[in-house]
């Protein structure tokens, strides 16, 4: 204790917060760090708040004190709790117009967080009113704590757990009334600040009414409902209680989102008020657009947006007696129909939804009913997605606008389908053509008819010919806007153009054109060839030669090195399609054009003058080897030499070279192994030649660097040659060359944390050897170390990793079922033994990773492996196993609440023993972990 204590705790926050030496200030932050970590912190912050010596000191306290309740509850015994608990409630009670803000949230979620830990206080909200509701002064924090309390409760530091949130779920309800009363009483007050007390009492009654305490029937006729819409509706009213009477009516609207169905008739009477209520704020809208007050135009464009949601299942409940709520939409889409189109994008996610609803139903007379609206949707979006008419050039990629028709690109692709995509191509024909179109509409219309050309059938000869004609005959004087969106509205209509050759020749003349062009318009044409290639690859195969030129010239365009990739897997697409005499001296041609420059730089250059995306990096040349190589996927049996196979060969030496050079580099690593691996895969068995100087290689670098991307590669071959007799030797030589360095990192501290890549790589690569080759792993003394590791990265809670961990578990025990298989008979055996003898371990590990450590989406995976190795050991030794496990599990909680009851405890294991399915068990994981968390 010599080393804390108040005197010293306040000098480290003194030199902390009123230091100039920035050594000094980093050693007292390491030192107070330390101190809220020790048992000595509790006192010593709760002295400092009872000495209130300045405003540092007094949040720090606060601070810490909240962070010990939420993250150290159990360092205390539960004898003291009372104590603390009276020491807060005296804190909050001494607070005062003058306590900083932050402090009083910092009090108030300790108050809140302690009310929800704590068991043994049965009533903390009527023992709040009652201590700190007669007291003005007090008012204030006890507003503040009554708002977070609702609000801490699904809290993921807490870990309240299901038992225990269900019985503060029914405290809350049984005090709702009181909380209620207590807050329309603090409205009443003459004595507090009208503005403040509105505010508090508004932010409370939100938070109350998210988690559901007050019954639909209660929540419109009461002093606080009736004053948020009074807010809302009042022209004068402040920023700030505007949007806290926009939470509280989105709040609201909440609650209804969750009723059940068939409500009674006072749930609908009140649901019909509020709706009508909300449909009040229509000419409050108005007049907040008429002041351009953007703010409150956004706060009454959430409020119709949840109106619509919470009447969501009515908006589509028969579209032969439509519900009055469909008046809902149309104040939507006035919203959407505002001149800023940030108020629009708030609306998305609705529309989104209704697509989703509208397309699972395939219902006609109800898509009928909702086409004017999207058809006036459609046309506000069209409006909003015109540039500025003074815009010179194109829109710049990073910038709001750019990101907001990205939005609007994707949602029109989704709501499409109800206006008919044909129908909304004529529409946005119509306004080109219509007299004294301006350049800006133009190019909004044409973007609208790229989003949804796609859709169109290939079979349409009434309006796109006539808009590729349009397009194909557009002057050099246009806009660059309006034809960049046109040359991408010509890629959009690759499907339409392969089934009309006649247009063919002259749309790849017009593209060939624009790209040559230093003026923007070449990426758009790079674009729109790929997509042409992708749908026309019969049709191009007579243009191959000049395609190889496009590729040999790559260069000279104005394209980033993404769009350049992108073009040659589309000339690689065409590739395939040629005949065997012709595509080998093509496609070593198209190669070559990338591995020359790469041959050059290993030649000439140093790995430090790397310079990244620009042609001195070898990841640029890499690349575009790999979309190349990737694509070119010709129909040859495996009888034929493939095309690739010399051209893979004749490439080995530089791809070793590259390796050996940049070996530092991950970057560069990852891209030549993603090579690698796509040569190997379009190859297969032919690629024989490769496997023994490339694990050699492997092994000595990954010995050295630690690149997971080497042990990916060491899978691909596993895949591919594990079959062959003559390679398993050398392949299990492999592994056993990859476990050394590869336990030697993970056993570091944070070693599975810090290299969750190495976990996901390592152990797919284990998958790889339990399906190709089963027998010879299991046969090995490799097993049993690789399934000890698995055990301990059963806790690491990276998705991918995780996940590859889970899959060799099942992969594993999949060769333990019984099974008339031949090649099951041999491995059985050794399955049941590692199974039996290491499956108490494996329960033990799951159970514990799936409360505490794994997310629950994490779960079904968890499930998976349980329910293999049930198979495999059969009921009466799982049991035990579980047995064991559940009883490792906490009973009760720091705070002295019960985590699961015996009966749950039974319930589970029961669930888990008797389940026919993975999916039953899952289920059960996810309820039962939800009890711990």
């Amino acid at each position: 204790m010599d080393t804390y204590s108040v005197d010293v705790v306040y000098q480290a926050i003194s030199a902390l917060f009123q230091g100039n030496n920035p050594k000094e200030q980093e050693k007292a932050n390491k030192w107070l760090q330390d101190f809220q970590k020790s048992i000595y912190s509790w006192t010593i912050a709760d002295e400092l708040l009872h000495q209130k010596r300045d405003l540092h000191a007094n949040y720090f306290a606060a601070q810490t004190m909240r962070n010990k309740i939420q993250n150290s509850f159990s360092e205390l015994p539960p004898h003291t709790h009372e104590s603390l608990r009276d020491s807060l409630i005296t804190h909050i009670g001494q607070i005062d117009e003058q306590t900083d803000n932050v402090i009083v949230t910092q009090l108030s979620l300790a108050v809140a967080d302690l009310a929800l830990l704590m068991a043994s206080w049965q009533e903390p909200i009527n023992d709040l009113l009652v201590t700190l509701a007669p007291h003005p002064s007090a008012i204030w924090p006890l507003l503040e704590v009554l708002k977070v309390l609702p609000e801490e409760i699904d809290s993921r530091y807490l870990r309240l757990g299901a038992n225990r949130r269900e019985e503060v779920h029914k405290q809350l309800d049984a005090s709702a009334e009181c909380v209620l009363k207590f807050l329309c009483m603090c409205l009443q007050r003459d004595d507090l600040d009208q503005q403040r007390v509105w505010n508090a009492a508004l932010r409370t009654y939100s938070a109350w009414l998210v988690i559901h305490a007050f019954p639909v029937a209660h929540v419109y006729n009461n002093a606080l409902t009736q004053l948020a819409f009074r807010l809302l509706s009042l022209p004068d009213t402040s920023g700030k209680l505007h949007e806290n009477a926009t939470e509280c009516v989105c709040a609201l609207l909440s609650c209804m989102n969750t009723r059940q169905d068939g409500a009674n008739e006072c749930e609908s009477s009140v649901e019909a008020q509020i709706f009508a209520a909300v449909c009040t704020l229509e000419t409050p809208y108005h007049l907040s657009v008429a002041h351009e007050d953007t703010d409150k135009t956004i706060n009454y464009c959430r409020i119709f947006t949840s109106l619509c949601d919470a009447f969501f299942n009515e908006l589509l409940a028969d579209p032969q007696k439509p519900h009055y709520c469909l008046k809902g939409l149309d104040l939507v889409l006035l919203c959407v129909g505002h001149f800023d189109y940030e108020v629009a994008e708030i609306t998305f996610h609705l529309w989104y939804k209704l697509s989703e609803d509208l397309f699972q139903r395939n219902d006609d007379k109800l898509t009928a009913l909702f086409r004017p609206h999207i058809e006036r949707l459609i046309s506000a979006l069209y409006r909003h997605s015109q540039m500025e008419s003074d815009h010179d050039g194109l829109i710049e990629e990073n910038n709001t606008f750019y990101d907001f028709r990205r939005k609007v690109s994707d949602l029109i692709k989704d709501v499409a389908f109800i206006v008919g995509s044909g129908a909304c191509f004529k529409q946005m024909f119509l306004i080109l053509q219509a007299p004294d179109t301006t350049w800006e509409s133009t190019e909004a219309a044409l973007f609208i008819m790229q989003n949804v050309a796609k859709n169109i059938l290939p079979d349409e000869n009434e309006v796109i010919p006539k808009v590729v004609e349009a397009i194909l005959n557009m002057s050099e004087q246009t806009h660059i806007a309006v034809r960049y969106t046109a040359i991408l509205l010509i890629g959009e209509l690759c499907d339409w153009i392969e089934n009309h050759a006649e247009s063919l020749q002259a749309v790849l003349n017009f593209l060939l054109y624009a790209l040559q062009q230093k003026n923007g318009l070449a990426p758009a044409a790079a674009m729109a060839l790929t997509s042409i290639c992708t749908a026309c690859r019969q049709k191009m195969v007579c243009h191959i030669s000049g395609l190889v030129e496009i590729a040999r010239s790559l260069d000279s365009f104005q394209i980033n090195n993404d769009v350049a990739i992108g073009l040659l897997k589309g000339i690689s697409l065409i590739l395939t399609r040629l005949p065997r005499e012709q595509l080998q001296p093509a496609l070593r041609e198209i190669v070559g054009f990338q591995l020359q420059p790469l041959a050059q730089l290993v030649e000439s250059t140093s790995p430090t003058s790397v310079q990244r995306g620009e042609r001195s990096d070898p990841v640029y040349w890499i690349d575009r080897a790999c979309a190349i190589i990737r694509h070119t996927n010709p129909d040859v049996p495996d009888t034929v030499e493939h095309p690739t196979v010399a051209i893979l060969n004749d490439a080995w030496q530089l791809i070793s070279r590259v390796m050996d050079k940049y070996q530092t580099d991950l970057r560069i690593m990852e891209r030549t192994c993603r090579l690698i691996r796509y040569g190997i895969r379009m190859v297969r068995k032919q690629a024989v030649m490769l496997v023994e100087p490339l694990i050699k290689q492997m092994v000595i670098l990954y010995a050295v660097q630690h690149h997971s991307c080497f042990l990916y590669v060491g899978s691909i071959l596993v895949d591919e040659f594990a079959k062959s007799s003559e390679c398993i030797g050398g392949l299990l030589e492999m592994l056993q060359a990859f476990i050394e360095p590869t336990f030697g990192l993970l056993q570091m501290e944070n070693g599975l944390r810090n290299n969750p890549d190495t976990v996901d790589d390592f152990f797919r690569l284990a998958s790889r050897y339990l399906d190709c080759c089963p027998l010879q792993l299991l046969q090995s003394s490799l097993i049993t170390p690789i399934f000890q590791c698995a055990l301990i990265a059963c806790s690491l809670d990276h998705r991918e990793a995780n996940s590859s961990v889970m899959k060799f578990f099942v992969n594993l025990l999949v060769w333990g079922r019984p099974n008339s298989h031949s090649r099951n008979a041999e491995c059985r055996p050794l399955v049941v033994e590692l199974a039996c003898q290491h499956g108490g371990a494996l329960v033990m590990n799951l159970i514990q990773a799936s409360v505490f450590q794994l997310h629950s989406y994490m779960l079904a995976d968890v499930g998976e492996v349980l329910n293999e190795l049930k198979q495999v050991v059969g009921n009466d030794r799982m049991q035990p196993f579980l047995v064991q496990a559940l009883e490792a599990l906490p009973k009760k909680n720091s705070g002295g609440y019960v985590t699961a009851t015996q009966q749950q405890l039974d319930d589970f294991s029961r669930t888990v023993l008797s389940a026919d399915t993975t999916k039953a068990i899952s289920q059960a994981l996810k309820t039962f972990t939800r009890l711990f968390r």
